[in-house]
């Protein structure tokens, strides 16, 4: 920075600070904070919304709650009265009501209970600023719990002086609504910031709830999953998303997600699905469902399933046609179909189709829509443009997320950095320029954005197609395989046209050399650094890990789904990094809520530690925010040194 450009600087930041005496005390602020120990990080992966599952781990931090009840009680509570507390701490409001139910001396448990929750808060918030705890508590009760958990070196009979306050507060009749508000000051304050490495979307019924749930979290960042590609484009109105968003939610007996989540409209669907399919056989269109699906809507949701799964092939076709440069060729199937045998010839190998009742394609014109299945695609795509709640959802999404992120020397993505047999970067066309290594993801992610926000008609329209390219093209960073191999499950019994080949990248995960280089391409010093992978299930069952090259690379992707959990053999892994170090953390199958309140059961099964700190523990000042810091204390310094310079004149007080 030239000498001008830095007075002109200096002097925007002394409008912030306008005194020696403002800028002195803003870096001894900023100095101490530097020395606090490092916030608690949790990532989370592959959600697939399961928002039971995703709760519990939320408010639990995979174990770090508990962890914090072992550090604070030692051996002074028994392992069950631990239990109990970590549940009150995660479900406040639903173990209240078992408490009072249940609970013969109701003062005594809210006098003890009380007491035991401000021991947790002060532990909780002591790596914190005081000024940070005060902004993370509920207004209602932000005074009392700052008395409650801030010592009082004044007060001469301090215990006294806290029992009186809590005495008052049980007398008032408020004691259920502190337990409360103390429960949420501890979640809050044992996880400083939440990572979220892509896939909050498909499988389980709830991924609206999750968004509401990440949209009230008090920090965060997201990484883009292909799953959560596939619904920013359904968002943005692209019809061959919208088309996929559908298949995959009536495959998996999930519409109420679009109906009742989301309000979007499918009654234009289902009037076709039902008139057109009337009396076709839709076996093969069969409903992926669990105990909650009303199996009444059996039939009509295999009909909806035929209607949108011909629909979406029919909108690939078209979209893969208008960009050659996807290298999706292959994936163009309904013209190789023999519609009067029944048969489709691939790689010169005739296969029998499972079924060939096609009557809204024209064997002349496979990719083009019927006049009806154009309307019906018309009206999905006005009810997706216009539904509030999911473009709220997805701007949060473009606002907190991206295709990567470099943090406290950490690489995280979703997915796979393409690489060919030999370790190299693949290159791939787009726009007529080649992108490989870290510029393949800048430039996914600046088409992404375009395809949802940019108000040129043809780069939105490109935008988009690329959207559906991170969602299933065979050299995506998110996807990771050579095809997605939808047609050949539906209507092939041959399993080997079934198989989807995986990037070289999973076959190199313990190569070191080639993870170093990974992380050279993202700016990381190779040595200190790991990255941090979701997309693929860690297949416990057959003797997977999900520790890579010696903790290099981490897979934290176990299985939330539980579409997933019957190849994994577990609920997830997720992982936490603290001033100690990092453990990833195996999930153990989730029951319900319902059952981890009433049998006071956690979901961890058990705890591997992956990087041991030795010696100090990490401060603030070996963090990116760190970093920041430091730079921030060197201009007020410069600044502390243009004032006493007379460069630039205090502000009057």
């Amino acid at each position: 920075m030239d000498a001008i450009n830095e007075l002109v600087y200096l002097k925007g930041l002394a409008k912030q600070f306008p005194t020696i005496a403002a800028a002195s005390t803003e870096i001894i602020n900023l100095q101490s904070i530097l020395s606090l120990p490092k916030g608690t990080e949790h990532f989370i992966t592959d959600i697939h919304g399961e928002y039971e599952q995703f709760n519990h781990v939320l408010r639990s931090g995979s174990g770090a709650v508990r962890r914090k009840i072992d550090e604070e009680f030692g051996n002074s509570l028994t392992e069950r009265d631990k239990r109990s507390l970590a549940t009150l701490i995660y479900y406040p409001a639903e173990k209240l009501e078992i408490v009072q139910e249940t609970e013969e001396f109701l003062e005594d448990w809210y006098k003890i209970t009380l007491h035991r929750l401000v021991q947790m808060a002060k532990r909780a918030s002591s790596k914190y600023t005081r000024s940070k705890v005060r902004k993370a508590l509920p207004k209602d009760f932000a005074y009392v719990i700052e008395e409650l958990i801030t010592e009082k070196d004044e007060i001469e009979d301090k215990e006294a002086y806290y029992n009186e306050i809590i005495h008052t507060i049980i007398r008032i009749g408020s004691a259920p609504d502190l337990i409360i508000a103390l429960c949420g000051v501890i979640q809050r304050m044992v996880v400083d910031h939440l990572h979220i490495v892509g896939d909050i979307y498909d499988r389980g019924k709830g991924p609206h709830i999750i968004m509401d749930a990440l949209m009230k979290h008090h920090s965060l960042d997201i990484q883009w999953g292909n799953h959560d590609i596939v619904w920013m484009g359904a968002a943005a109105g692209h019809p061959a998303c919208i088309a996929t968003v559908i298949r995959i939610s009536v495959r998996y007996g999930n519409l109420d997600t679009l109906e009742e989540g989301y309000g979007i409209n499918l009654v234009p669907l289902v009037t076709f699905a039902m008139k057109e399919y009337e009396k076709s056989d839709c076996s093969v269109y069969g409903i992926k469902y669990n105990d909650e699906y009303d199996t009444r809507d059996l039939e009509m949701d295999m009909k909806i399933h035929k209607a949108i799964t011909v629909i979406q092939m029919k909108l690939e076709g078209q979209l893969i046609k208008r960009n050659p440069e996807f290298g999706m060729d292959d994936r163009l199937l309904l013209d190789k179909i023999d519609y009067d045998n029944g048969t489709i010839t691939l790689d010169g190998v005739e296969y029998p189709l499972k079924e060939c009742d096609f009557p809204t394609i024209d064997p002349r014109n496979p990719y083009a829509l019927s006049s009806e299945e154009e309307l019906v695609v018309k009206r999905l795509v006005a009810a997706f443009k216009h539904c509030d709640k999911l473009q709220k959802h997805v701007r949060f999404l473009y606002t907190k997320g991206g295709m990567y992120k470099v943090h406290n020397s950490n690489l995280l993505y979703h997915g796979c950095v393409p690489l060919d047999e030999d370790g190299k970067f693949v290159e791939v066309e787009l726009g007529g320029k080649k992108y490989s290594g870290r510029a393949l993801y800048d430039v996914l992610e600046n088409y992404a954005r375009k395809g949802y926000y940019s108000r040129d008609k043809e780069e939105r329209q490109k935008g988009q197609d690329i959207l559906y390219y991170i969602w299933t093209g065979p050299n995506s960073p998110m996807f990771g395989k050579n095809k997605m191999a939808t047609f050949e499950r539906y209507y092939i019994d041959d399993k080997e046209t079934h198989v989807e080949v995986k990037n070289a990248y999973y076959r190199l995960m313990e190569n070191e050399e080639v993870l170093n280089k990974i992380l050279k391409e993202f700016g990381l010093d190779s040595n200190h650094s790991h990255i941090i992978n979701g997309h693929v299930p860690v297949r416990v069952k057959k003797g997977d890990s999900p520790i890579k090259c010696g903790g290099k690379l981490l897979v934290i992707d176990g299985g939330f789904a539980k579409a997933y959990q019957s190849q994994t053999g577990i609920a997830g892994y997720t992982l936490v990094a603290n001033s100690h170090g990092m453990n990833l953390v195996e999930h153990e199958l989730f029951e319900s809520k319902e059952a981890a309140i009433r049998e006071e059961k956690d979901i961890i099964s058990a705890t591997i530690n992956v990087e041991k700190i030795t010696g100090n523990r990490l401060r603030v000042a070996d963090t990116d925010i760190g970093k920041e810091i430091k730079v921030s204390i060197e201009q007020l310094e410069q600044l502390l040194d243009a004032y006493r310079s007379g460069l630039i004149v205090q502000k009057e007080i």
